[in-house]
C-alpha cells in the first residue's frame, strides 16, 4: 500500500463507476481501508466486502462523522447528479454537486488529507467549445446545469490547490461504458443500453441521431484513470482538477455496426429526445496530450475490443437468466 494513501472513503460508492472503482481499491490497498458511502443501498458484494457507510454529501455533518470515525486520509468523490437528469432536477443537482464538492474540499482542508480524486466531465464543453481536437485549455461555456457545476468544481478545485496547497486532482471523463451497472440519467447512457438491448432483443432505439459523435470509454480505463492520476508524481503535474482524457470516439451508428459484427439480426432505430440537445453542445474528439505527458496516460480500449467484451459479459449473463 502507498505510504501516502491508507484510510481511503468512496462517496457515491453504489454509483456506476463508484461500484468498480470502490472493488479496484479495495484489491490494491485493503478491504478494510477503503470506506464506501452512498444514499442508496450498494450491490451485496460492495457491501459485504468492506465498510460501508449511508452518508447524503450535502449534510456535512455526515462527511465528518465517517471521516473522523475511519480516520479518513484520501478522498474519491464520485457523488453527483449527471446531466439528463440534472436538466429536470437543476436544483438538487446543485445541491449535490456543488454543494457536496465544497463539503469535500473544506473537509479536505481542515483534516489535512493526503489526496482527494474529484472527477469532472466533457459537460463542461459547449458549443463554442472547439468540436475536434478539444484542446485541454479552451471555452468552457456549458449549456446545462451538469456542466455548469463541474466547470464551479474545477475552478474550485484549482482554487484549493493554490490557495490551501492541498494535493486535488480530477479528469474529464467522456461518456463511461460498463456491463456492471445499467445506466444512470447520463446523456451518453445510450452506448450502454444499446449492448443490453442488442443482447436481449436485438433491437435498440436510440435517443441520439445516428451520426452523432461522441468520446466514450470503456470503464476499465476509466478506473484506471483514476488510479493512475492519484498515484501519479504531484511534482509532475502542471494541471490538477481538469485533465483532459480519451480513449476513442464513434457515431451512434458505427456502435450500432459493431455489434452487428457480432449479432447479425441487431436493427437499430433513432428517435432523438431532449438529450440530442445536450449531446450537440460535446466534442466530437478529446486532446488528452496533458494527460499523457504529465502522468503518462495510456487508454487500452478501442470500440472493436470493448464491443467483443461487453457483449460476452452480457451474452453469458442472459443465458444465465442474470440481465
Amino acid at each position: 500500500m502507498s505510504t501516502e494513501m491508507k484510510n481511503i472513503l468512496v462517496t457515491g460508492a453504489a454509483g456506476q463507476i463508484g461500484s468498480e472503482l470502490t472493488g479496484i481499491l479495495r484489491q490494491r490497498y485493503g478491504a478494510y481501508n477503503v470506506v464506501a458511502t452512498d444514499i442508496k443501498e450498494p450491490p451485496s458484494d460492495l457491501r459485504e466486502a468492506g465498510p460501508f457507510e449511508f452518508v447524503d454529501v450535502t449534510r456535512l455533518e455526515d462527511l465528518e462523522t465517517v471521516v473522523r470515525k475511519y480516520r479518513i486520509d484520501t478522498i474519491y468523490h464520485l457523488s453527483a447528479i449527471l446531466s439528463a437528469v440534472g436538466e429536470k432536477k437543476p436544483q438538487l443537482a446543485w445541491n449535490v454537486n456543488m454543494n457536496g464538492t465544497a463539503h469535500i474540499l473544506e473537509l479536505a482542508r481542515e483534516k489535512s488529507m493526503t489526496r482527494v480524486f474529484i472527477p469532472s466531465s466533457i459537460a463542461v464543453f459547449g458549443p463554442e467549445t472547439p468540436k475536434n481536437n478539444t484542446p485541454q485549455e479552451t471555452i468552457l461555456l456549458p449549456k446545462t446545469i451538469y456542466g455548469v457545476t463541474k466547470v464551479a468544481g474545477e475552478l474550485l478545485c484549482d482554487y484549493y490547490v493554490r490557495r490551501f496547497g492541498l494535493d486535488i486532482r480530477g479528469c474529464r471523463y467522456p461518456g463511461i461504458i460498463s456491463h456492471k451497472t445499467k445506466p444512470g440519467g447520463g446523456t451518453t447512457d445510450y452506448a450502454v443500453a444499446i449492448y443490453y438491448e442488442a443482447v436481449k432483443y436485438k433491437k435498440y432505439t436510440c435517443f441520439v441521431k445516428e451520426e452523432t459523435r461522441l468520446p466514450m470509454m470503456y470503464m476499465p480505463d476509466c478506473l484506471k484513470a483514476a488510479v493512475d492520476l492519484m498515484e501519479a508524481d504531484f511534482s509532475r503535474l502542471v494541471h490538477h482538477a481538469g485533465f483532459n482524457i480519451s480513449a476513442m470516439s464513434f457515431t451512434a451508428a458505427e456502435l450500432a455496426a459493431e455489434i452487428q459484427k457480432h449479432i447479425p439480426g441487431f436493427t437499430c432505430t433513432y428517435a432523438p429526445d431532449y438529450r440530442q440537445d445536450i449531446a450537440d453542445t460535446w466534442p466530437n474528439t478529446i486532446d488528452d496530450s496533458a494527460a499523457r505527458e504529465e502522468w503518462e496516460w495510456n487508454p487500452e480500449y478501442d470500440l472493436a475490443r470493448m464491443t467483443k467484451d461487453m457483449l460476452n459479459v452480457l451474452s453469458r449473463r442472459f443465458a444465465e437468466g442474470n440481465l
